[in-house]
């Protein structure tokens, strides 16, 4: 067991590292551990505020999935969604793609390992597609969200976009749901301002 991250400083419950996407980033939550296992504070208002998450979570939700499983690419533009994500078993890719038409990363994406193993987490704000897929035999996804899920409002983007161009890391066709199948092209999706 990694018991590297106990001897962070007090101060410093959360290591917050940034992605190529501006105001995206990994969050690495300080872990104390010993031969009876481990215990890490998952979230707290506070951490969360001093590393620049002042949202407030209204939803939690919980997806369990099979290896190679690919959801997404999700998001709503009514009632829109910051996630907190963050694996407590197995292991998977996630990702986000930048849909703010203001930004100069509009249309890129950022992807991220996260696993029960690695205890990070990926906080994605608000104005960006999110999607996963399943690297290990089985994981349990777990996020927090801005807002509820709102179905009449989501929009899918097909996950295996030409233009997008997203590495999954695919070695075999991903598990897809009959919705994410119908994804459109990003080309032609809404976007926010």
């Amino acid at each position: 067991m990694d018991t590297s991250q106990a001897t962070r400083p007090a101060a410093e419950a959360l290591k917050k590292t940034p992605t190529s996407l501006p105001g995206v980033f990994v969050l690495e939550p300080r872990v104390f551990g010993d031969e009876r296992g481990f215990f890490f504070e998952s979230y707290n208002q506070q951490n969360m505020s001093k590393v620049g998450i002042a949202d407030t979570f209204v939803q939690d939700n919980h997806s369990s999935s099979s290896r190679n499983v690919l959801r997404g690419l999700h998001y709503q533009l009514n009632h829109p969604q910051g996630k907190l994500v963050r694996v407590v078993e197995g292991e998977i890719l996630d990702v986000a793609v930048d849909l703010r038409k203001s930004s100069a990363n509009f249309g890129r994406w950022e992807a991220v390992r996260l696993s029960g193993e690695n205890k990070r987490m990926l906080w994605i704000p608000i104005g960006f597609a999110h999607g996963f897929r399943v690297l290990s035999d089985r994981a349990q996804v777990l996020y927090k969200a801005t807002d509820f899920y709102a179905p009449e409002h989501e929009h899918t983007i097909l996950w295996s976009d030409p233009d997008l161009k997203i590495n999954w890391e695919l070695d075999t066709d991903p598990i897809v749901s009959a919705k994410d199948q119908r994804g459109g092209a990003f080309r032609n999706s809404e976007s926010f301002d």
